[in-house]
Parts: structure tokens; sequence; C-alpha cells
């Protein structure tokens, strides 16, 4: 999930960066990338996780999108991973360890 979020993030802002000089373009181009890449790594997850969701939120409501769908689909994705975390196969499991839940059974 973190690989498929991350590379659409960074496909989104490679395109982006080629339509034109308006600065809000490019600044939201290279947060996307920059998010992408951090979400591909696996480093700070939560951190990129949010920032993709947030750029994806912004994307919609800040005009007329191409497809609006992706960027929900996107912001959704990103959101969620901020949420659930980077995984066993991350940067952040390798520096900081990797966090596991475990849920006990309730017994009344």
């Amino acid at each position: 999930m973190r690989a498929v979020a991350g590379v659409a993030a960074m496909d989104y802002g490679i395109t982006r960066l080629g339509t034109g000089p308006p600065i809000g373009q490019v600044i939201r181009a290279v947060l996307g990338m920059a998010a992408g890449i951090l979400l591909v790594a696996g480093l700070w997850t939560p951190l990129s996780g949010s920032l993709v969701a947030l750029l994806g939120v912004w994307n919609v409501a800040s005009g007329k999108p191409s497809d609006p769908w992706a960027n929900i689909l996107l912001a959704t994705i990103g959101a969620s991973l901020a949420l659930v975390g980077p995984g066993a196969w991350s940067l952040d499991a390798r520096l900081f360890g990797w966090k596991r839940i475990d849920v006990r059974d309730r017994t009344t």
C-alpha cells in the first residue's frame, strides 16, 4: 500500500511540474514528490501519509482536478497509512523498531 500511494504521489508531482510556472502548482508538485519518496522508503510514514492526505484534499478543494476521485482515493490511502503505520519492511521499522499492537481477548 505504501508503494502504490508513493508512486502515485510521485507521478502526480512529476506531471504537475511540466504543466506551468504557477508557484502553487510547483509547491504541490514538490511536496507530492517528497511525500511519495518518503512513503516508498517507509521513512516518517505518519508524517508523509498525512502530507499525501492533505495534498489529495487540497487538490480536490482547490479547483477542477482532472480526476477528483483519484485524489480522494489517494487522500484516503494516505490517511490510512498515517494511522496504521509503515509495517515491518520499512526504514521506520529498521531505525525505530516495529511497533506491534496485540489485541487481547475480552473475558467477562
